[in-house]
């Protein structure tokens, strides 16, 4: 479980003229499911860490990756998910990848993107994908009766599960964090289940915990990864689709006191005791 020591934590004098600390929070976008003896969707990759020194006046770039698109016909991989960044005056850019394709029963499941993006699940007689740098692996596919089990594509927290003859591969976990200090861990970036044979969704993988996607059978979708959470989407065996990846999101963390209004791209504010939050669900800018 990853968390953040909000207490603790040495911010800059508020409302001063000097620079000051945030705590932020990146998230890849996750990608979609193969489809044809499919693997699940690696989710995206994500960054974390306290104490990023802004500089005070200077604006701050915030690019949300978007989910990677269901394929269009069967037998084809998933689309990657496109990568979060955060950008700007003094700090170094800090980029969550996107999470890699999952396979068809031709195709590979992809390796996530940046260096740390995860992997996607294998299908039929391809390889899974594997993480990148601290991203975690997609599931291996078994192709034996009578469910061709795909892998489930890795998680932001733990490899996707192996298929088997019986049944397809979970989605790798999430990871959890309190960035938003609701009280309870919120958890992100599932890997999205691998497909099965026959028709019978106790047969397919389930989503990886924090939003991913199940997986399915024959003529079912898979369950698309959760918008803003950066999980992949659910592999398929035939139409009609598989499932999307859900797009990222970026998070940043200070003090109140120190909290300019600047922003751009609308997101979401939110207070917390002495803290301000603002949540990224799309492209727009901080300025200090």
């Amino acid at each position: 479980m990853t968390q953040f020591g909000y207490r603790t934590l040495g911010f800059g004098s508020g409302g001063g003229a000097g620079p000051y600390d945030v705590e932020y929070l990146v998230v890849g976008g996750g990608a979609s499911g193969g489809r044809g003896h499919a693997g699940g969707g690696g989710a995206g990759g994500y960054l974390e860490a306290t104490g990023l020194t802004l500089t005070r006046g200077a604006a701050y770039t915030i690019t949300v990756g978007g989910g990677g698109t269901a394929p269009a016909t069967t037998d084809n991989p998933g689309n990657d998910g496109n990568n979060s960044i955060l950008s700007g005056t003094g700090i170094t850019t800090q980029t969550a990848g996107g999470g890699g394709g999952g396979a068809d029963s031709v195709n590979n499941g992809a390796d996530g993107l940046a260096n740390n993006g995860n992997g996607g699940g294998a299908g039929g007689n391809t390889t899974k994908g594997d993480g990148e740098g601290t991203g975690y692996d997609g599931g291996s596919s078994t192709y034996g009766a009578p469910e061709y089990g795909g892998g489930g594509g890795g998680g932001g927290g733990a490899v996707g599960v192996n298929g088997t003859s019986a049944a397809g591969g979970d989605g790798g976990a999430g990871f959890t964090s309190d960035i938003v200090e609701t009280g309870t861990d919120v958890t992100y970036a599932g890997g999205g289940g691998g497909a099965c044979y026959r028709n019978d969704p106790n047969d397919a993988g389930a989503g990886g915990a924090g939003g991913g996607g199940a997986g399915t059978g024959n003529n079912s979708s898979g369950v698309a990864g959760t918008a803003n959470t950066g999980s992949g989407g659910g592999g398929a065996h035939n139409p009609p689709t598989s499932g999307a990846g859900g797009s990222g999101t970026v998070f940043l963390r200070m003090l109140t006191a120190n909290y300019s209004g600047t922003t751009t791209g609308s997101p979401t504010e939110s207070t917390n005791g002495d803290y301000k939050v603002l949540k990224f669900t799309g492209d727009g800018s901080y300025t200090a």
